[in-house]
């Protein structure tokens, strides 16, 4: 198979290259992370990407496959037309080669405190939930935060600094819905402070297209925002933002 894959080592190049590789393949169910080790063990050690579980789990090894967002250890690289380009995450600055830095990814979802805030003394074994509120959890909890979602989103791309993102706003809607939570006023405050933080998004759902969990941050993010207007119709005395309009 033909591969082209984004090469870029910022203490060596100028610029950012595309380099040529063909493999042979000895199996059809190969998935496209082998072939990339295959390559960097046969052809060129010095190619980069990163990696840890291999089973779809961890998220690290999300890249840009073929101009689309996924991970490249449930990938079957037999099902990829060729030449098959691979590049890293769109919109996040490059390291070296697939891997990107995620710091402002990181940054954004540590904003929206991912932890349960509950200041009551707590019982003896552990917090309860019933069945029905711990399936208001299903489709939140499983994000690997890969960061596919955010990568290939507009707004994350135009607001890196002020738009908490799809995955970020996913696991805020995880714990403003979790029953054992006594911060939901607090969390959508503090969604509701700047105008690009939420309402930003577009509802292109480009992060529902390419999520690997198959979760969609875009109903999460319009959760919320039904939320806070509950609570606003409640006195809550959350005002709703007017978004600019960008021409």
């Amino acid at each position: 198979m033909h591969f082209s894959i984004f090469r870029y080592n910022p203490e060596h190049d100028d610029k950012p290259y595309m380099q040529d590789f063909r493999i042979d393949l000895e199996s059809s169910d190969l998935m496209l992370l082998d072939v990339i080790l295959r390559i960097k063990n046969v052809q060129d050690d010095s190619l980069t990407i990163r990696r840890s579980c291999r089973e779809g789990i961890c998220g690290s090894d999300a890249i840009n496959i073929n101009g689309r967002n996924g991970l490249a250890c449930v990938t079957n690289v037999r099902k990829l037309r060729e030449p098959v380009e691979l590049r890293p995450l769109p919109s996040f600055p490059v390291v070296r080669d697939l891997v990107v830095d995620m710091s402002r990814f990181w940054k954004q979802y540590h904003s929206i405190r991912p932890y349960l805030v509950n200041d009551e003394p707590p019982p003896e074994k552990e917090r309860l939930q019933s069945p029905a509120e711990r399936e208001r959890l299903d489709g939140s909890y499983e994000c690997i935060m890969c960061g596919c979602c955010t990568s290939q989103c507009p707004s994350s791309w135009w607001n890196p600094d002020t738009f908490v993102g799809p995955a970020g706003l996913l696991q805020a809607y995880r714990f403003i819905s979790d029953s054992r939570d006594r911060a939901t006023g607090e969390r959508l405050q503090d969604l509701n402070r700047d105008p690009y933080r939420l309402f930003r998004c577009r509802t292109i759902m480009n992060c529902t297209e390419v999520c690997p969990m198959g979760l969609s941050p875009s109903r999460a993010i319009e959760r919320i925002r039904l939320r806070m207007l509950d609570v606003e119709g409640h006195g809550g005395g959350l005002a709703r933002h007017r978004v600019p309009t960008v021409r």
